[in-house]
C-alpha cells in the first residue's frame, strides 16, 4: 500500500508555515543547516574516518612506490642498458643488465621498443666521450654510475611513457571513482533511512523538500571536496618527498582543474543518487534504483584507462559531464587541450547540473512522503 501525504506541509496549513503555527525556516537557511547535520553525522562516523583514512594512505603509498620504482629502475632486477662497443666496459660490475649490440641504430631500437631502459654509446661531447641515449627520462643510477657526467639525448623528449601515462589517468580515474561512489551511496542510503524511519516527516514540519535536497547535496559535497583535496595536497607532498618535483609541476594545472570540475561534477551526481532513492522506502531497495546512476559513475573509469592515449576519445569525453572530471585534467597533462577547453567544459557541466536539479527536485518533492511500494519515474515528475 503507497500512503502520500503533501510536501513540506500538513493538509489545511498555510503555505510556508508548519503544522502547530511554526514558521518554516527559510530555504538557504534550512538548507545550510541540513548540510551543516549531514556534515557532523559523516564526521563523527568511525567507518567514515576509517575509510577515508584508508583512502588516503593507499594514495600517498602509490605516490612514494612509485617515484621509488622510478628511480630505481622498477621492481623485478636491475636495469636493463645496451651498450655499443667499448661503452660496456664502463658498466661492468655496476649492477646492471648489459646488452651488446652492434651500432647506434640497434641500441635507439631497443630503446625505442621499451626492450632497455637506455642505451650507452660511444661519443659525446664530455671528458669521458660517451653518450646515454633515453626515451623520456635517462636513469639516475645509470648516469650516476659513469665517472663523468655523459651528452644525454632524448628520442621524445615531450612525450609520456605508457606506464606513465596509464598511472596518471588511473589515479585520476581512482579518486573520482570511489569518492564519488562513496559519498553518492551515502546521499541515497540518508534519503531512505529518513523515509524508513519517518523522521523526514518531522523534518519537512520545519524545511520545505527542496532545501532538504539542497542540503544533503551541499553537506556530502562539501565532505567529497574535502576528500579530494587532501588527497591532491597528499599526493604532491608524496612527490615533493621522492623527489618527483618535475612530474609535480607538469600535474599542476591538471590537478587543479580535476578539483574544480570534480566539484561541480559531484553535484550532479549526488542530485541523481537523492532523487533515485526517494522512490524506494526500503534499503534493500537502493540498489536498483541507484544502479543506472552507479554506471554513469563506473563507465569513466574504465574509459580514462582504457582509453587515455586515444586523442579523440579523450576529446569527447571531456565535454560529457559524466566524464568530463577525469578526462578534461588527462587532456590538461598531455598538453593536448586549449586553455579555453576546461572553461567550456566547466560550462557545459554547470548547464547539466541547473537541468538535473530542476528535474531531481521534482522526483524528491513528489516522492518523499511517498512509502509503501516503489514509486514510478514517471508518477514522481509528474506530481
Amino acid at each position: 500500500m503507497t500512503t502520500t501525504a503533501p510536501t513540506g506541509q500538513a493538509a489545511g496549513t498555510p503555505a510556508g508555515r508548519a503544522p502547530g503555527g511554526r514558521q518554516q525556516l527559510s530555504g538557504p537557511q534550512a538548507a545550510w543547516i541540513v548540510a551543516e547535520r549531514e556534515i557532523t553525522t559523516r564526521l563523527r562516523s568511525k567507518a567514515f574516518l576509517i575509510s577515508t583514512g584508508i583512502l588516503l594512505l593507499v594514495v600517498l603509498a602509490g605516490v612514494v612506490i612509485g617515484g621509488l620504482v622510478s628511480q630505481n629502475g622498477g621492481f623485478g632486477g636491475p636495469t636493463k642498458v645496451a651498450a655499443v662497443g667499448s661503452a660496456a666496459s664502463g658498466l661492468e660490475g655496476a649492477g646492471f643488465e648489459v646488452s651488446a649490440v652492434p651500432d647506434r641504430a640497434a641500441a635507439e631500437q631497443l630503446v625505442r621498443d621499451g626492450d632497455v631502459a637506455a642505451a650507452v654509446v660511444p661519443g659525446g661531447d664530455t671528458a669521458i666521450d660517451l653518450t646515454v641515449i633515453a626515451t623520456d627520462s635517462a636513469p639516475a643510477e645509470l648516469v650516476q654510475a659513469l665517472s663523468a657526467v655523459p651528452t644525454v639525448e632524448l628520442l621524445d623528449p615531450s612525450g609520456t611513457s605508457f606506464m606513465l601515462g596509464y598511472l596518471i589517468a588511473m589515479g585520476f580515474g581512482m579518486v573520482f571513482y570511489m569518492t564519488a561512489l562513496t559519498f553518492g551511496t551515502t546521499i541515497a542510503q540518508s534519503v531512505v533511512e529518513e523515509k524508513q524511519t519517518r523522521i523526514v516527516e518531522i523534518l519537512l514540519a520545519t524545511v520545505s523538500a527542496r532545501a532538504m535536497l539542497a542540503g544533503k547535496i551541499l553537506g556530502n559535497s562539501i565532505l567529497a571536496l574535502g576528500t579530494v583535496v587532501a588527497t591532491i595536497a597528499l599526493a604532491a607532498v608524496g612527490m615533493l618527498a621522492t623527489g618527483q618535483d618535475l612530474l609535480l609541476g607538469e600535474l599542476g594545472t591538471a590537478m587543479i582543474w580535476f578539483g574544480i570540475l570534480f566539484a561541480f561534477g559531484f553535484v550532479l551526481l549526488a542530485a541523481l543518487y537523492a532523487a533515485a532513492a526517494a522512490l524506494v522506502s526500503r534499503q534493500e531497495d537502493i540498489g536498483s534504483v541507484t544502479s543506472p546512476v552507479m554506471m554513469l559513475v563506473m563507465i569513466p573509469f574504465f574509459l580514462i584507462i582504457f582509453l587515455f592515449e586515444n586523442p579523440v576519445a579523450l576529446a569527447v569525453m571531456s565535454y560529457v559531464p559524466f566524464s568530463a572530471p577525469t578526462a578534461m585534467p588527462m587532456r590538461l597533462y598531455l598538453g593536448t587541450a586549449e586553455w579555453w577547453e576546461p572553461i567550456l567544459s566547466l560550462g557545459i557541466l554547470a548547464a547539466s547540473i541547473a537541468v538535473v536539479l530542476w528535474i531531481g527536485s521534482r522526483i524528491y518533492s513528489n516522492s518523499i512522503l511517498r512509502t509503501g511500494a516503489r514509486v514510478k519515474l514517471g508518477d514522481a515528475i509528474k506530481g
